[in-house]
């Protein structure tokens, strides 16, 4: 079962997975640096109101799983994330960087969103396709 969010005018319940990788694909995330992605995303996430549920990953990419409310617009919440994670990171763990990048990269300008649900999209098409058969009719 769901657990909805409520905000003035709507109830909701929306999951997101993201997944965000170096550039190039370059194997430079250490643990110490995912730890400290994974407090500079809980810090943006919750100035967006959205809340991080999970976070992991490799040395050349991350996973995050978060619910947003509706108002939120992904693609500047990611953009902001992208922004912000890689200017700390960058400063952070300079000299470890310095090996992958000579140029001021973290991050991929690419990303992969995509929306998660309890539901298998097969039973919500069913669903929407049998609404019309459960319209009030009146009695003949």
């Amino acid at each position: 079962m769901h657990e909805f969010e409520r905000n003035r005018h709507s109830f909701y319940s929306l999951y997101y997975h993201l997944v965000v990788v170096t550039k190039y694909r370059k194997k430079c995330i250490s643990k110490e640096m995912h730890h400290r992605l994974k407090e500079i995303a809980e810090d943006i996430f919750s100035r967006f109101k959205c809340k991080l549920i999970e976070m992991n990953g490799e040395e050349d990419h991350i996973h995050l799983l978060f619910k947003a409310p509706p108002q939120v617009q992904l693609s500047k919440l990611i953009n902001n994330f992208k922004t912000v994670s890689s200017r700390y990171i960058r400063k952070e763990f300079q000299n470890e960087l310095s090996k992958y990048y000579w140029k001021p990269y973290f991050w991929s300008n690419s990303y992969m969103i995509f929306s998660t649900g309890g539901t298998p999209l097969e039973v919500i098409k069913k669903y929407i396709e049998e609404q019309d058969k459960h319209s009030l009719t009146p009695p003949s």
